[in-house]
């Protein structure tokens, strides 16, 4: 199974963007989802994820702005405004779910770049 992000690209700060990630199979269950991101020099941090119960827990730089969701299938959505420089990071989605011939696995996408310009 694998997962297959898009909606990167090059925005001016002020701007949005929507990224998706979709996985290759349909999982019976989702168990957990979230994105993640990676500056330059910088550690991958969470930017909003699910929790146990339903919650969602947004990093504190971008709650307000960001919005993740996802639909009944497979799909994973983060939804960015107000964009601001310090947001450029590739984006990497995360899901934890299950198929019942692999059972619950957690997999990762390959990483989408967004870049804010000032």
């Amino acid at each position: 199974v694998q997962l297959q992000a898009s909606g990167g690209g090059l925005v001016e700060a002020g701007g949005s963007l929507r990224l998706s990630c979709a996985a290759s199979r349909t999982p019976f269950r989702i168990n957990r989802f979230g994105w993640y991101r990676q500056a330059p020099g910088k550690v991958r941090e969470l930017v909003a994820g699910s929790r146990p119960g339903g919650a969602i827990n947004y990093a504190d730089s971008v709650e307000g702005r960001f919005t993740i969701s996802k639909d009944a299938v497979n799909t994973v959505y983060l939804q960015m405004n107000s964009l601001r420089p310090d947001d450029t990071a590739v984006y990497y989605c995360n899901l934890n779910a299950y198929w019942f011939d692999l059972g619950s696995i957690d997999i990762w996408g390959q990483g989408t770049l967004v870049t804010v310009s000032s």
